[in-house]
């Protein structure tokens, strides 16, 4: 166990690390929280000049964090950033585990985190419901298991959010229906892509990206795809960054529609909608 605890931000909350476990009461910190922390601070890099424009656009600013967890994103960028803006700022944390939703919000109450909110709903629940407000700014889902990722897209469109940032994780959707329609197409070529099994979850997980950012792209959002360095302990590490720009749409659509249609999936238009 090792004592030094100089990866800590200037302004964080020792407190908060204990609180996370990613401190030790003694305020030492081992080999795998010194990973974590790690992590985090890397996408919070990406995440705080998203906090900034909105800040400075609207003066305050509202964050939606589905499939939360334990919330050490929405803490680590309460305590980094909302807890000093005295204003109407603030995160909400969706996660359907109703025990690590009541523990986050007694850890909020506790550290005086009043612009915290934790809701035991579903992404799909969550965007019906009326604890949340009609128009969010910035939507995150980090490792948001198969379809939960493409749900918080959904939520993130429908909210009309500024930005989405998302870490997709283990996708099996797509990579079966590719299985089942691969027999309606043995004479093509490209079936060779996702013969094998192993290429037909992994060129599953790719495609299904490609449509996510296609989708994004076709209501407007100008789309970055970058890796999240430091996570090389997961495979799951392509970080999706989406600002809303209104920009033209119809290509993007046009593309979104040609792929799912070259590859046999168009029963998932559903999932991969377009109404712009």
């Amino acid at each position: 166990m090792s004592s030094k605890t100089y990866e800590i931000r200037p302004n964080q909350s020792v407190e908060l690390l204990k609180e996370l476990h990613i401190l030790t009461r003694d305020g030492k910190m081992n080999q795998d929280s010194r990973r974590k922390l790690k992590q985090v601070y890397h996408l919070y890099q990406f995440i705080e000049p998203l906090l900034n424009d909105v800040k400075e656009a609207k003066g305050s600013v509202s964050l939606v964090d589905h499939g939360a967890g334990k919330s050490y994103l929405g803490f680590i960028l309460y305590d980094l950033f909302f807890k000093d803006l005295r204003d109407s700022s603030h995160i909400y944390g969706i996660e359907t585990r109703e025990e690590l939703v009541t523990k986050s919000g007694e850890l909020a109450a506790r550290l005086g985190f009043a612009g915290m909110s934790f809701l035991n709903l579903s992404v799909a629940e969550s965007t019906v419901s009326d604890r949340l407000p009609p128009a969010i700014d910035i939507v995150t889902a980090l490792h948001a298991c198969n379809t939960a990722t493409d749900d918080a897209i959904r939520f993130a469109l429908q909210k009309r959010a500024k930005y989405v940032v998302v870490v997709p994780c283990c996708q099996a959707e797509v990579a079966g229906v590719l299985k089942r329609n691969k027999s309606k197409s043995l004479g093509d070529a490209l079936t060779e892509i996702w013969r094998h099994p192993l290429h037909t979850r992994e060129f599953g997980s790719q495609i299904t990206n490609v449509l996510r950012c296609l989708q994004l792209e076709a209501h407007g959002y100008q789309v970055n795809v970058t890796e999240l360095v430091g996570w090389e302990h997961s495979m799951k590490n392509e970080l999706i960054i989406a600002h809303y720009k209104d920009l033209p749409r119809r290509r993007p659509a046009e593309r979104l529609h040609e792929v799912m249609q070259r590859f046999g999936l168009d029963e998932l238009r559903e999932r991969f909608f377009v109404d712009a």
